[in-house]
């Protein structure tokens, strides 16, 4: 459900109905915990998701949403056992979370091998997924060379707690998902917004369900 502090780390907006209500929820919620609760943050959940639906639950600030994966971790992982497993995905954090502070970014939440992060604009999110390649290319744990695919779309996300709703961040995740092993998948808007020449994009063929039928998706490297 998030955390019980609604402070946006990334906006600075304040004041929405929804962020009002929150307040008062966390407010209620500590002199009621238990179940009555927890049901009233998921009908507060709930009701975010309808009023984005209907344009009216976005947020007010930009959010570049990142999204990355290890491909084929979960079959090797099996075969190689858990020391091993463990093992890289320790490897995987040092490699992909420096990059993301370094950029002014914040890892939103961790998901076993892969993450969700949120930066303030398009070139910091893809600078980190770039940096975070190079750093992947070092790694190799039992004869497996992980690959990292990755998604990164610049939309108006909803902020709940520490997390983040809507169709903007289903977009970056369905990004991630049709990225190919080693490849950084870019929405049109995030190559729109980008200010480094120096940066060499090809377009793909991108279909989501749920997605604008104009959006557009790109595969993104170092010139």
């Amino acid at each position: 459900m998030g955390d019980d502090e609604f402070v946006d780390r990334l906006s600075t907006a304040r004041g929405r109905p929804a962020d009002l209500a929150a307040r008062q929820l966390v407010t209620f919620r500590g002199a009621e915990q238990g179940l009555l609760g927890e049901l009233g943050m998921t009908a507060l959940q709930a009701w975010q998701r309808l009023s984005e639906s209907q344009d009216r639950g976005r947020g007010r600030v930009e959010v570049a949403i990142l999204f990355t994966d290890l491909v084929g971790f979960s079959s090797w992982a099996l075969e190689a056992g858990d020391k091993q497993a463990i093992a890289l995905l320790r490897q995987f954090s040092e490699a992909v979370e420096p990059p993301i502070a370094s950029n002014r970014g914040e890892v939103v939440k961790r998901l076993g091998d892969g993450l969700m992060a949120a930066f303030w604009d398009s070139d910091s999110a893809v600078e980190a997924a770039l940096a975070t390649q190079e750093r992947m290319e070092t790694i190799e744990v039992e004869g497996y060379d992980p690959q990292l695919r990755t998604g990164i779309h610049l939309g108006r996300p909803r902020k709940l707690g520490d997390d983040y709703f809507g169709v903007d961040v289903n977009i970056a995740a369905r990004l991630a998902e049709a990225a190919k092993p080693g490849e950084i998948l870019v929405s049109g808007v995030v190559l729109e917004n980008l200010d480094d020449e120096a940066i060499v994009a090809e377009q793909r063929h991108f279909r989501a369900r749920g997605a604008p039928g104009d959006l557009t998706a790109h595969a993104v490297r170092q010139r």
